[in-house]
């Protein structure tokens, strides 16, 4: 199935929910930056959970980014998801591999570990974005970010997070998040019977692999409580909006002097985006230009 997200509504507007396939997207990340098994499961339901969480969000220019740094030999965990439907993603160190847990699946809580913080940043493209810190409680993704989301936007969060990755590479990502509505909220027994029916599923990945679409999905849990498909369906994929220009301009905040050094030493400077692994090089010809540049500002620290 093609990357995509549908939005939807039930109960007369009670429920909010949103769902995702991301496995084309996730399986670009993991070739281009060579992830192992688990970083890859670590990295796909976090760039998953970006752009469900940014799906809420009006400004064309909204964006959502997802930390999680938690002690595990994973190191960082993050995601950059915008409103139009990209998303963008890395781990410290891409290589680690674990054995599967006592469940017999992939260790991401092992990997990213229990102790540790997840921040979740929400920029609509002016004034002052809007940023929150919450505890790792288990290292998994979504059990995380779903207190996040109760903990911090004090939302009543059902969140579904997966991805299936095999020696051919990912072959079902994806994710789903049930929010109860503040109007609704204060009904007990549709809370209840939302929290039995997602109880009920097994995950999202073997969905996806019965060959369910997010229709279906939604159907088969919200179809006799008023259930609203919005007709819009958004396609979803891996952008990364590096450039030579950007490395230029991170490149100028170096300084007249650090930039003579790169001369001096390496005869000109090599950058690798994080995201997509793209290789920047700068000869002497550009870093003169960029000391000229800093000399005619009158930049020279």
């Amino acid at each position: 199935m093609t990357d995509r997200l549908i939005r939807a509504t039930a109960a007369d507007g009670g429920i909010r929910c949103v769902g995702a396939i991301t496995t084309q997207l996730v399986e670009e990340a993991r070739s281009r930056q060579n992830l192992s098994y688990v970083a890859t499961a670590a990295l796909g339901r976090t760039m998953t959970a970006g752009l469900l969480f940014v799906s809420s969000m009006k400004w064309a220019e909204s964006r959502v980014n997802i930390r999680l740094d938690g002690d595990g030999p994973l190191g960082r965990v993050l995601a950059d998801a915008r409103l139009d439907g990209t998303v963008r993603g890395y781990v410290t160190n891409p290589t680690v591999e674990l054995p599967p847990n006592a469940q017999g699946k992939l260790d991401v809580g092992g990997a990213v570990g229990k102790n540790g913080y997840v921040y979740v940043v929400r920029d609509v493209g002016y004034g002052f974005p809007y940023s929150s810190t919450t505890n790792l409680i288990s290292g998994e993704v979504g059990d995380d970010l779903t207190h996040y989301l109760a903990t911090s936007e004090q939302t009543p969060s059902a969140l579904l997070l997966g991805v299936f990755v095999g020696a051919e590479g990912v072959t079902a990502a994806g994710g789903l998040l049930l929010q109860i509505m503040p109007k609704a909220a204060r009904d007990e027994s549709l809370v209840s019977l939302l929290e039995s029916r997602i109880a009920s599923l097994a995950g999202f990945t073997p969905l996806l692999q019965a060959g369910k679409s997010l229709p279906a999905i939604f159907n088969d849990l919200l179809g006799d409580i008023g259930l609203n498909i919005f007709p819009d369906v958004q396609m979803l994929r891996f952008n990364c909006e590096c450039s030579h220009d950007r490395m230029m301009g991170a490149l100028k905040l170096l300084g007249r002097d650090e930039l003579l050094d790169m001369i001096k030493t390496d005869g000109g400077a090599e950058a690798t985006c994080e995201f997509c692994q793209s290789v920047y090089n700068a000869d002497v010809s550009d870093l003169t230009q960029l000391i000229d540049t800093l000399e005619g500002d009158g930049s020279n620290g």
